[in-house]
């Protein structure tokens, strides 16, 4: 595999976009109580984590080195997912929150793609491509929860 900056700044949006979804998803399934909708967020949790240690492993194998969400941006999310869920927890305004999270995931793999094609090795646009179907398969998958 190339060197190059390209597969490095897509290896780590993957990394980091993967990261927020383990840091959400994680802090969700605190949150709510509903069996079901816990169900669905473990499963989701399972491919975040997945997509996530693939990307880590790619950083790795090619020498790069790994960007995660700084501080800031974990408390960050921490604070507005627990701001967000203050006053309703509820199965539908959780879901909600995830279909606008996934919305804005499958905007900016699109434009990844976009920018990256020809530019990043095929196997790191593969893994960018593998996250957009997921974060477009969580949409539809939570929009039977509104």
């Amino acid at each position: 595999m190339k060197e190059t900056n390209e597969n490095a700044q897509l290896l780590n949006f993957i990394y980091q976009n993967s990261q927020m979804g383990v840091n959400t998803i994680t802090e969700l399934i605190d949150i709510t109580t509903d069996d079901n909708f816990k169900k669905q967020l473990h499963a989701q949790l399972k491919e975040y984590r997945q997509i996530h240690d693939e990307s880590a492993q790619m950083l790795e194998a090619n020498g790069f080195n790994e960007e995660g969400l700084s501080a800031f941006e974990k408390i960050r999310t921490y604070l507005m997912i627990n701001f967000q869920t203050l006053t309703d927890d509820s199965v539908s305004h959780i879901a909600e929150m995830l279909i606008v999270g996934s919305t804005m995931g499958v905007i900016d793999a699109i434009r990844n793609v976009r920018t990256y094609k020809g530019k990043a090795e095929p196997d790191i646009l593969e893994l960018m491509e593998h996250l957009r179907i997921f974060e477009e398969n969580n949409v539809e998958r939570f929009k039977a929860y509104l």
